[in-house]
């Protein structure tokens, strides 16, 4: 007898969907059921991530979206219900880095990390809430399986040299988690936060394969890197009804890195 966590007939919205994570992330839902709406700035690239949900039997719309902009973020909300109807999931994966000393931190640089990481996630998760609370609203209190989806780090969990402002910025998408969790579940919205470990991507592996990289697995507890695959089995479980019990929580895919 299988175990399956079935998406049918729910929509989720996917953020930074346009390569990495997101567009895994956005493809492992469409594989369960769901409708997917991906959403980035980067329309063609979105394009390429909709053709492969739809050639693997997937349905998939894309929204134009910079999270750094509100009236971007609004916009793009209401296109994507439009298109795909009310949005039960959202997967708020948005982020940007830099690499720098903290005694090198700009405004600029700092402007660039938190606008996107910390304050572009909670108005897109803002946007999105508000349509969850109106509908639960005029359900008579609540709805069931509204859910979001943060995507933090683990250097969220475990500072990390050179990458300082990244850190700060998903500690606080951590706690922005919890502050979510604690206010909007009483409408039927579980938040949780997905604090993923060095994965390698289209972006990263050139450097994972560099000697720099190498040494940086070196230090990994078990020597290896994660790949986006390897995130799969919780984001659905996170999107799915089955995981109502799970809100405010803060879970960890790193291979141990943050113990």
């Amino acid at each position: 007898m299988a175990y399956i966590l079935d998406l049918s007939g729910r929509t989720a919205l996917v953020t930074g969907a346009s390569s990495g994570l997101g567009a895994q992330f956005a493809q492992i839902l469409a594989a369960a059921g769901a409708t997917v709406v991906l959403a980035s700035r980067r329309r063609a690239s979105l394009e390429v991530v909709q053709q492969r949900i739809a050639a693997a039997g997937g349905t998939a719309f894309v929204v134009e979206l910079d999270v750094t902009s509100p009236a971007s973020i609004e916009a793009a909300v209401a296109a994507a219900e439009a298109q795909a109807g009310p949005i039960d999931v959202l997967v708020n994966n948005s982020g940007v880095s830099t690499t720098q000393r903290l005694q090198d931190v700009t405004e600029q640089d700092w402007d660039f990390v938190l606008n996107t990481n910390l304050k572009g996630a909670f108005f897109v998760a803002q946007t999105v809430a508000r349509r969850m609370i109106e509908r639960a609203r005029e359900a008579g209190g609540r709805i069931d399986g509204a859910r979001i989806i943060n995507i933090a780090s683990m250097a969220g969990l475990k500072v990390l040299p050179q990458i300082g402002i990244y850190a700060i910025s998903k500690a606080g998408v951590v706690q922005m988690t919890k502050a979510m969790a604690l206010e909007w579940g009483r409408f039927g919205i579980n938040t949780n936060a997905l604090c993923p470990g060095y994965i390698e991507t289209e972006i990263n592996r050139a450097h994972f394969q560099s000697e720099a990289g190498q040494k940086l697995v070196q230090m990994l507890p078990r020597k290896k890197i994660g790949q986006p695959a390897d995130l799969d089995a919780l984001i659905v479980l996170l999107a799915s009804n089955n995981s109502h019990f799970v809100n405010g929580a803060t879970i960890a895919a790193d291979d141990g890195f943050a113990v």
